[in-house]
């Protein structure tokens, strides 16, 4: 997850990895635990102490913190627990950092570079017009579903975090490369594997995964000769940046 859909480089990667399993560690060796079930608000405020008792700079605190409240996080939204022991902690109160963005020049390089003289060009595209238009995460947009009434309704259902849905508005360009990707390839994909209903599919008839989305967005990143680092993630900050910037309001673009 955080490679693909946040777009992490290998080191943040295993500064992740590092926090958390000293953390695990900690609540094994000091605090007796065998059970993620079992960590309380207590046991995570104990190993925080405990870093403070090394003398660890402020900011390295807040980071190993944020690593732990990214991780319960993710247990709770995958439903691996059933409590979040971290949600009640205060976060770290530190600056944050400007998410990265493209310009909407090189979101349309991008979208442009796709080929469709190759049928799966036609997927390609409506990935990512989806990603940059409706602002999706890439999870998101693997669970999409075919929806036979979006020409009528123009908007999309989406899945979102906590098992919610909402409705996201798209335009003419969007509903058109759907309609092309579903006329000139899904039809032929949905036949050679089980896929639930999914509206985008692989080469093999399955669901799409991050992976492969991360993968069509390299590839045609790469094609468009921008050197920048592109991620799913990235065309989602782009979406709400331009938004902002072309006058909607903070509170619509929020929604």
């Amino acid at each position: 997850m955080l490679r693909v859909e946040k777009g992490l480089a290998r080191n943040s990667i295993n500064a992740y990895k590092s926090d958390l399993m000293r953390y695990l560690n900690f609540l094994a060796d000091n605090q007796s635990l065998t059970d993620l079930e079992e960590i309380r608000q207590i046991d995570i405020r104990h190993y925080i102490r405990s870093l403070h008792d090394k003398r660890l700079e402020p900011a390295s605190i807040a980071r190993k913190l944020s690593s732990i409240r990214n991780y319960h996080n993710f247990l709770s939204r995958e439903d691996l627990v059933k409590n979040n022991p971290s949600q009640l902690l205060d976060p770290p109160k530190l600056q944050k950092k400007i998410p990265q963005v493209l310009s909407v020049i090189e979101i349309e390089a991008i979208i442009n570079e796709v080929d469709t003289k190759g049928l799966m060009g036609y997927r390609d595209k409506a990935i990512l017009e989806i990603l940059y238009s409706a602002g999706l995460r890439v999870s998101e947009l693997c669970d999409l579903l075919v929806q036979k009434d979006l020409r009528e309704k123009k908007m999309l259902r989406v899945d979102s975090k906590g098992k919610k849905q909402r409705l996201v508005p798209v335009g003419k360009k969007v509903i058109k490369v759907i309609d092309n990707y579903r006329k000139k390839i899904r039809t032929k994909l949905e036949d050679k594997n089980e896929h639930e209903g999914y509206l985008f599919l692989s080469n093999n008839g399955k669901q799409l995964t991050r992976m492969t989305v991360n993968n069509i967005l390299k590839k045609w990143t790469q094609a468009a000769g921008i050197t920048k680092r592109v991620y799913p993630h990235i065309f989602r900050h782009s979406f709400a940046t331009h938004l902002l910037d072309g006058g909607a309001g903070l509170r619509s673009v929020q929604e």
